[in-house]
């Protein structure tokens, strides 16, 4: 058993979480800078690469625009519910609990609970999001969410658990609500477009409804 000072943390993710960081803190400083950079820049990466596959979708039918509108709200409730779960079970810092440096330069203050990872919860559903919009860009942003989850342990900041439990929560919540949200707006778009469809007029012209 590794004393960490938390409890609940199963031993297997204390020992993975101090050799990954004992490799961070061995790697080259320029490696140290992109893993310190990367851990925030991959959620704006995740984000990008949705838009575009939003926009992939936004010039088909109504399911797709619909797809394409929705996708974006699950991850929002994604993390909204990995916040509800920090507060729910209040599991220490790892870098406060094993009280080491770590490449992120300062631990999170204390009340900013470990379990789960919000941006691995959010890279997740960002990753899955995607997916369901395009398989081809879904494919870039996977390996991704993956990185940028492995990056929070990386720089010190997460367990391995609690980054895995994160991305399974988001991609679980946009898996969930994407498609009981779309079928709703869907049916709207369609009844938009039937409403704003021209009819015949009975002299032979068109008009608009």
């Amino acid at each position: 058993m590794v004393e960490t000072g938390a409890t609940g943390v199963p031993d297997i993710s204390v020992d993975w979480y101090h050799d990954i960081v004992d490799v961070a803190d061995g790697s080259p400083d320029p490696v140290q800078w992109f893993a310190g950079h990367f851990t925030e820049g991959a959620i704006l990466l995740l984000g990008l690469l949705l838009l575009v596959a939003a926009l992939t979708r936004l010039g088909g039918g109504p399911r797709d625009r619909a797809l394409a509108l929705v996708a974006p709200v699950p991850v929002v409730l994604a993390y909204v519910c990995s916040e509800w779960l920090k507060t729910v079970v209040d599991e220490d810092r790892p870098c406060r609990a094993a009280a080491r440096a770590i490449i992120a330069g300062t631990c999170p203050a204390p009340g900013d609970w470990s379990f789960p990872s919000n941006h691995a919860t959010v890279a997740g559903a960002l990753a899955v999001a995607t997916l369901l919009l395009s398989r081809r860009i879904g494919l870039v942003a996977l390996p991704l969410a993956a990185l940028a989850a492995f990056s929070r342990v990386f720089v010190g900041v997460h367990y391995p658990h609690d980054v895995v439990a994160g991305m399974l929560l988001g991609a679980i919540v946009v898996l969930l609500l994407v498609p009981l949200l779309a079928r709703p707006a869907a049916a709207l778009l369609r009844r938009r477009s039937r409403a704003e469809r021209p009819v015949a007029d009975p002299v032979g012209g068109s008009t608009r409804r």
